[in-house]
């Protein structure tokens, strides 16, 4: 299974917001499309990523004030991406080791979507369902 399985079955949706948004207007969208992170872009290209994680760390550290500076403020700034060929199991490797939950997708240096955990395990679930559905089919006719 591809990452481009994956977006096919998803979408390519893409949510992002500029660097001078608030961190405020983040957590709104965040709430209102009930996702757990946005891109920060400028002109197409990745600044940034903000997740639910980064905000509830700066929140702790430094209090409610924070959700009025700018998102860039709080974003991760050196993003891991992943490319549409990429496979299920390298992804969930990647995310494992650098502890994190979503996963831009960049080919030729443009964003075609935004790959979470979440999507990865959805997807596997049906896979294995389909698989034990098969089984049985052929149980039942050998």
């Amino acid at each position: 299974m591809t990452v481009q399985t994956i977006l096919d079955t998803k979408g390519h949706d893409i949510v992002s917001v500029p660097s001078d948004a608030t961190l405020n207007e983040v957590v709104k969208i965040l709430s209102e499309r009930r996702i757990g992170a946005v891109l920060v872009m400028k002109s197409g290209r990745i600044e940034g990523i903000v997740s639910e994680r980064d905000i509830v760390r700066v929140l702790g550290q430094r209090g409610a004030k924070v959700l009025d500076e700018p998102v860039s403020e709080t974003m991760t700034r050196k993003v891991v991406t992943c490319r549409q060929a990429d496979t299920a199991a390298a992804i969930m490797e990647k995310m494992t080791i650098g502890k994190f939950r979503h996963l831009p997708v960049v080919e030729n240096d443009r964003v075609v979507g935004l790959i979470s955990i979440g999507d990865i395990v959805k997807f596997r679930v049906r896979e294995y369902e389909h698989e034990q559905e098969s089984l049985r089919e052929y149980i039942k006719t050998a």
